[in-house]
């Protein structure tokens, strides 16, 4: 017997989606398998009831809210390809293959790590992307940030509501304009041209960022939005994919490019945070069981 929907993905899309799925009493599987991609942060932050929560143990009181539901089977497996079609999806998984009606895709970005020594052991303890899930434990304090490109230098002003003192790092990458140069001035955000060299820390504690003029800039905690890609699953569905070059989602339904697969979380939101993630998999579990339900009441004599 095929189940209803197939959730690749047990973070907290995947599990919020099998949560409202489970409850609507549709045959669920909920296949996980990691890396995960917060495993170096410390703490959930930003979600009501679990504000400070280990992710490990976000996870683990998921899973036990979700065993309570015998329609939802959770695998720690990998799903190697999607095949099929709408209605009768297979999906290679350790063992053999599951069938499913809907497929939805809740595995969130890999984070490309910068070229810069110190970078990778700092990710997730003195290196983020979001203040608000990690910016008010490090709060007025020496904070940089590292601006890829023009369009991103408006975040390094937002990160001033946090911390007094605030620099942005531009690698020597791109030129400022005049416009963008007097909005950074006046909202006391300093600017630093020179590449990076190294990361000075100890441990996993960040105390400053080495120039390659030899200058060392005090700096605590680093922000930076770093490349994303796709894992190797969504990137062989051959997905639309939007100008950011995440997964292109109906915005209601959460479809994707190809019918009867959805996406929610990361893979198809600029917007990334835990809250969030679990926001779209409730959303897109709730425009799945509607259809699911219309499609076994058209199929009654």
């Amino acid at each position: 017997m095929p189940y209803d929907v197939a959730i690749i993905g047990g973070g907290p899309a995947g599990l919020s989606a099998a949560l409202a799925l489970g409850r609507a009493r549709k045959r669920v599987l909920l296949c996980d398998s990691g890396p995960r991609r917060n495993a170096a942060a410390e703490q959930v932050h930003n979600f009501v009831t679990r504000d400070g929560t280990p992710p490990e143990e976000f996870r683990t009181i998921a899973r036990d809210q979700l065993a309570a539901y015998p329609n939802v089977e959770v695998q720690d497996t990998h799903v190697a390809r999607v095949s099929g079609r709408k209605g009768a999806f297979e999906l290679a998984i350790a063992g053999g293959t599951a069938v499913a009606r809907r497929v939805v895709l809740c595995v969130g970005m890999i984070d490309e790590m910068l070229p810069i020594e110190g970078f990778e052991e700092l990710w997730g303890h003195a290196i983020f992307q979001c203040p608000y899930c990690h910016g008010w434990e490090v709060k007025e304090r020496p904070w940089g940030y590292i601006a890829r490109d023009p369009s991103m230098l408006h975040f390094a002003v937002m990160l001033r509501g946090w911390s007094e003192n605030v620099t942005v790092f531009t690698q020597g990458a791109f030129d400022i304009d005049p416009q963008n140069r007097a909005h950074l001035e006046a909202a006391g955000v300093r600017v630093e041209a020179s590449p990076i060299l190294r990361l000075k820390a100890r441990g996993h504690t960040l105390d400053g960022v080495e120039l390659s003029s030899g200058a060392v800039v005090r700096i605590e905690a680093l922000f930076v939005h770093p490349p994303q890609r796709h894992v190797d699953l969504v990137a062989s569905l051959d997905l639309a994919l939007d100008a950011d070059g995440l997964v292109k989602v109906d915005q209601m339904t959460r479809e994707t490019s190809l019918p009867g697969i959805y996406a929610a979380g990361d893979l198809a939101s600029r917007a990334q945070a835990a809250i969030l993630a679990a926001a779209a998999g409730t959303q897109a579990a709730g425009m799945l069981n509607h259809e699911l339900t219309a499609e076994l009441a058209s199929a009654v004599p």
